[in-house]
């Protein structure tokens, strides 16, 4: 581990390795990255704010506006055109789901997550019938929507185990999403017809060289492959595809604003393509509970999640259990429109038969079962949703 620490001793973190595909004619992540870098959010006015909130259909250069310090002070207008955004797509609707952890062996070194290979937690995969066990425990709740995740271990989680784990979920859930290991087109074209909806890859951070001092160790140190996930995922037939950086670990403004503009550019590319975005910020984890963001509190968070909502009025937006119960309950009638409940970022959670459970990735920060999370929707006025999407 220690050769690890050492900068000359690590891979180059921009050299695929082998076996990554490389997608040649794609310029996505050139461009997402040219945005970032020439983004400086020093130089928005209030001027340039109130433009961006006035215009209909919002451009990059609004979209950079609402997310610099300049717009701190409307904040509060924001958050409410940000509602009315919210509600002129998607009404009063509040989609539920709930992620289901199935393995957690990792083969990165990521010092930030619980799940790195270095890290001395206890380890777990559940077999099939484990999984249809906690599948099925999901299932009672209501719940139609599932989020399947892995540690990032293609040995410990094949693509096979994770195709296996999508035909189980298919006689339990309308949709599936996967939070796994980036893969290769084909793989995710295999995933698919297995039965994955959609695919979510955290990018983390957008800036390489930041990037570079945080994952020191296996495919995920990576980082070209890791930000065209998305693309490969939609080539490969996925319906959906989520986005993230992991707001903290480096300058929020431009990973928020780079993420952003990773969806809006995929988006033109691929116009049929379901956007959604996650706005994760650093939870502490099993042997260092003192990870946490920096510099993004609540307020920066509202701002973020308002900006994304204006930017991209038809992108669906999770909020997640990192975040409390009282920020959830508020942002679900202001810009959200996903919540997860009833979760465990650990290994067998769900059922009591299942002996040989993992430790979790995080900590999460609301604690709440299907039903409370389901109660407080309703009585905010809004619907819970378990699946708006059939199949013929």
């Amino acid at each position: 581990m220690d050769e690890l620490l050492n900068k000359k001793s690590r891979t180059n973190h921009m050299e695929y390795q082998p076996g990554m595909e490389v997608l040649q004619e794609s310029t996505v992540m050139d461009e997402v990255v040219a945005h970032m870098n020439g983004y400086d959010y020093d130089i928005y006015t209030a001027v340039d704010v109130r433009r961006a909130l006035n215009h209909v259909d919002r451009t990059p250069e609004d979209f950079a506006a609402l997310l610099s310090p300049a717009a701190e002070p409307f904040l509060e207008e924001m958050a409410q055109s940000a509602q009315l955004e919210r509600f002129r797509h998607f009404g009063n609707s509040v989609y539920m789901f709930t992620p289901i952890y199935i393995a957690n062996y990792c083969e990165n070194y990521c010092i930030y997550c619980g799940f790195n290979c270095h890290n001395k937690i206890k380890r777990a995969r559940l077999n099939a019938a484990e999984i249809e066990k906690e599948m099925q425990a999901i299932a009672r709740s209501g719940l139609e929507e599932i989020l399947i995740l892995t540690g990032e271990s293609r040995k410990m989680s094949s693509v096979e185990y994770i195709g296996e784990a999508c035909k189980i979920a298919r006689k339990y859930f309308k949709n599936i999403g996967l939070e796994v290991y980036p893969m290769n087109t084909d793989e995710y074209a295999y995933v698919h017809e297995c039965g994955a909806d959609f695919v979510t890859v955290f990018q983390e951070t957008y800036n390489s060289d930041k990037y570079e001092t945080l994952h020191l160790a296996g495919h995920k140190r990576v980082f070209p492959y890791r930000l065209n996930a998305q693309e490969r995922a939609l080539r490969g037939g996925m319906r959906g595809v989520g986005f993230a950086a992991l707001l903290g670990l480096d300058d929020f403004r431009k990973d928020a604003f780079a993420t952003g503009m990773h969806a809006y550019l995929l988006q033109r590319k691929y116009p049929h393509a379901e956007i959604s975005f996650s706005c994760p910020r650093l939870r502490p984890i099993i042997n260092n509970d003192k990870i946490n963001p920096k510099d993004v509190h609540e307020r920066q968070l509202l701002q973020i999640i308002s900006a994304y909502r204006l930017f991209m009025p038809f992108a669906n937006i999770t909020i997640s259990t990192r975040e409390c119960e009282r920020f959830r309950n508020n942002i679900i009638g202001i810009a959200a429109t996903k919540i997860s409940a009833g979760v465990s970022t650990g290994i067998g959670e769900h059922v009591d038969e299942i002996d040989d459970k993992g430790d979790a990735q995080f900590e999460i920060a609301d604690n709440r079962s299907v039903d409370e999370v389901y109660r407080a929707i309703q009585e905010r006025g809004l619907q819970p949703v378990m699946n708006d999407y059939v199949y013929i």
